[in-house]
């Protein structure tokens, strides 16, 4: 008799509960980052979501709050409804929040591993504690990854240290579920008090602390949108805040009012914001920048403006396309092969892509480079070589341009170059100088056609509205074609907007399509204008600062203000 086969258990899943900061991405913890990279599930609220899903594995399900609350809400209670997207970007509503602990711990139970991200720190959420108890309940394992509180990261955000050398006693209250005698140990106390409120609300809150004890010209901050580039404070005291956001011209929101943190105290440093406010203080704070450049090409000009406070917009004035016959293409990769060519330039991350599509095409991989010396343009194009599994011979140790490549470049010296050719994958409109500099240096040059660039097609209607009125505040051309793309797509921007050019050739063009060039780099390099622009920003910061004037944005300008012109 043959023994009874028994089905095997289900694989057991897991619950990941996971901080997910005050809302600056890179705030989150390397635990996280790792967390949310294995993970199969994702639930978490709607900004949430936005911080942690680039962290998440393509593919994975999410499950997410709208925005807005439905009429299966329970009414007055402002609970909103949860939507579950998956791979297949199928949706379906469920009721609400409290369901998110059901559907945890049914993924958990098919054996997912589910990530269960909140804003700030878990065991600071009143969900959180109540999913981990029902996840305890039910047998479910889970952990929690701590994150920044952002009770703690706003107010270090703006500038206001909660405690100082005296060792200030700290106080944390949320203003939502606060009670009576919580309001009344709070204003009995002469420490820093962290209030957790809504716009609407934060002078209810601090009627309340003046009716339990506090004084009422007590210092305090209000910070909304903390730790983001949306963030903006506000230095009052208790009894001028809501004075304050009236001159402010805060006004009452129809959704009940934003989330906002008020730090209270005596000794809380808010009287010393001015020279403590490192994060809203950046250069671009704030600044829409337009960078006419693909993502991937964008990515660490993107990241530098982003370290200067700036919030950039990528828009792709050009679109890549294969050479209309690539015969040429073919026959170079093969010459690649047989040891035709001495050298290989690359003029640009496209022509990396081009030949590496081309290489992949033939079941061919980096080792085709053996043997044959390798020169990348600049630091970009050397990256994506890296990337493909090649380490550059040759990177022009000044300018990253042609013209730098070129002075960089060895001459042709038939005792040491067995072969005296170089292989160019170009686009169809490049220039001639490379090619020129290397015939007279001694090489021959086999200067092809690796792909054509055409004018993108235009971007949404949103962003050609904000580009024509006035909804960025600089826009940074890296070349002529840029110029003339982004006019031909989008429009002209409009007159409020900062221009950023490279160089002269590019600021003559934005000349001749009517545009006011308020800012150059310095040498012809995409970081060097990008620091241009931070440094005209930061000039401008300085003088309304000087001039007793409110610090504003470009795109907050008066309609009708003239505009002076300003070129570094």
């Amino acid at each position: 008799m043959s023994p009874t086969t028994l089905p095997a258990p289900p694989e057991q899943g897991h619950v990941t509960f996971l901080g997910a900061g005050p809302g600056d991405p890179g705030l989150l913890t390397l635990r996280a980052v790792e967390a949310l990279a294995n993970a199969d599930v994702l639930v978490a609220e709607h900004d949430v979501l936005d911080v942690v899903r680039t962290h998440a594995r393509q593919g994975v399900s999410e499950v997410h709050t709208d925005a807005d609350t439905s009429a299966s809400s329970t009414p007055g209670t402002g609970t909103p409804q949860l939507t579950v997207v998956d791979g297949a970007s199928t949706t379906a509503g469920i009721p609400s929040m409290r369901d998110a602990a059901h559907l945890v711990m049914e993924a958990a139970r098919d054996g997912k591993r589910v990530v269960r991200a909140v804003s700030g720190d878990p065991g600071l959420d009143a969900y959180a504690a109540e999913e981990m108890l029902a996840c305890a309940s039910a047998g479910v394992p889970f952990e929690v990854v701590p994150g920044v509180a952002t009770a703690v990261g706003v107010p270090a955000y703006a500038g206001v240290p909660l405690r100082d050398a005296q060792g200030t006693d700290v106080r944390f209250v949320d203003a939502r579920t606060a009670s009576d005698r919580c309001w009344t140990e709070v204003g009995a106390s002469d420490g820093t008090v962290v209030v957790s409120t809504t716009l609407d609300s934060v002078a209810a809150a601090a009627g309340e602390l003046v009716s339990a004890g506090r004084k009422p010209d007590t210092p305090l901050t209000v910070t909304v949108a903390g730790t983001t580039t949306r963030q903006r404070t506000w230095t009052a005291t208790l009894g001028t805040i809501a004075q304050t956001l009236k001159q402010a011209k805060v006004l009452p929101s129809p959704e009940g009012g934003r989330p906002v943190i008020a730090v209270v105290g005596e000794r809380s440093a808010a009287a010393q914001r001015d020279r403590l406010a490192w994060f809203e203080s950046k250069p671009l704070f704030g600044w829409k920048v337009l960078v006419p450049r693909t993502k991937e090409q964008a990515a660490s000009l993107s990241d530098q403006l982003r370290s200067y406070g700036a919030v950039p917009h990528e828009v792709p004035t050009i679109a890549v396309e294969p050479p209309r016959t690539p015969q040429q293409m073919e026959r170079a990769v093969k010459g690649l092969v047989t040891g035709r060519y001495e050298w290989i330039a690359f003029t640009s991350v496209n022509a990396v892509k081009a030949v590496r599509e081309k290489f992949e095409e033939y079941g061919l991989d980096a080792r085709a480079f053996a043997g044959i010396k390798v020169a990348a343009v600049g630091e970009q194009t050397a990256n994506a070589l890296i990337a493909f599994g090649v380490k550059p011979d040759l990177v022009p140790s000044g300018e990253q341009s042609a013209a730098g490549l070129l002075e960089d470049w060895p001459p042709y010296d038939p005792v040491f170059d067995p072969i005296d050719r170089v292989f160019l994958p170009r686009a169809d409109i490049a220039t001639e100088t490379l090619v020129a500099g290397l015939i007279e240096l001694g090489w021959e040059v086999d200067d092809v056609t690796a792909y054509r660039t055409v004018r993108a097609s235009p971007p949404p209607a949103e962003t050609r509205e904000a580009i024509k009125g006035g909804g960025f505040d600089a826009v940074l051309f890296t070349s002529s074609s840029t110029v003339r793309n982004l006019v031909g797509i989008a429009g002209k921007p409009h007159n409020v907007t900062v221009i950023a050019c490279i160089g002269p050739a590019t600021a003559k063009t934005a000349e001749e399509h009517g545009l006011r060039v308020d800012v150059m780099a310095p040498e012809p390099s995409v970081h060097k204008l990008a620091e241009a622009l931070a440094d005209f920003g930061a000039r401008r910061r300085l003088a309304a600062l000087e001039a007793g004037d409110p610090v504003t944005r470009p795109s907050e300008r008066r309609p009708g203000a003239r505009r002076r012109r300003s070129t570094t």
